[in-house]
């Protein structure tokens, strides 16, 4: 009898469970904020502004970049004052030397984090680091393996400009992307 009532009350918890209630669908929205519209059928062609309409750049899977090809994409990406965060305007320069890395999995490279010469030698250690990481962690996020990447901190010793004035010391807040 007991075993009746056992199997009575787990076939009512399980059936209370599940649920019938239709699920509205998800507004999608690009980064301009405007509304997109997913094809219902993968067969469908999209129309307008639906997805899969975006423009698209063809990476050389086989051949790779020459060398001219990749110091052309930039590898500069300044920071602000006491800032490890990544500027907007420079997250472009990381989307392409990760489609570059992705298509040359055999490719390397070392990302130096660099500091003015304002703060201690420790501070500025550390600080060069965590923007050196912070550019590893963007590129790793772009799908870039961790085995062709390496952050290394130089703090103050390696300025782009020796100068003093405020324009040089922002010079030296970057983090510089360079190819073995």
């Amino acid at each position: 009898m007991k075993l009746y009532l056992l199997a009575g009350l787990a076939v009512a918890t399980l059936s209370a469970c599940g649920t019938s209630v239709k699920l509205d669908p998800v507004p999608i929205e690009d980064k301009a904020g405007v509304p997109v519209t997913v094809s219902p059928t993968p067969a469908a062609q999209p129309q307008g502004n639906e997805v899969g309409t975006g423009q698209v750049t063809t990476v050389n899977l086989g051949g790779g970049m020459s060398e001219a090809e990749i110091q052309s994409l930039g590898r500069l990406v300044y920071f602000d004052y006491d800032s490890f965060v990544i500027r907007p305007e420079f997250q472009t320069v990381i989307e392409s030397h990760a489609r570059v890395l992705k298509a040359q999995r055999t490719r390397k490279v070392v990302i130096g984090g660099h500091t003015d010469e304002r703060g201690g030698r420790e501070y500025n250690l550390a600080l060069g680091q965590k923007r050196a990481e912070a550019v590893r962690q963007a590129l790793s996020l772009q799908g870039v393996l961790d085995a062709q990447l390496e952050a290394v901190s130089f703090g103050e010793e390696k300025p782009a400009d020796a100068a003093g004035s405020e324009a040089a010391m922002a010079k030296n807040r970057r983090a510089e992307i360079s190819y073995r």
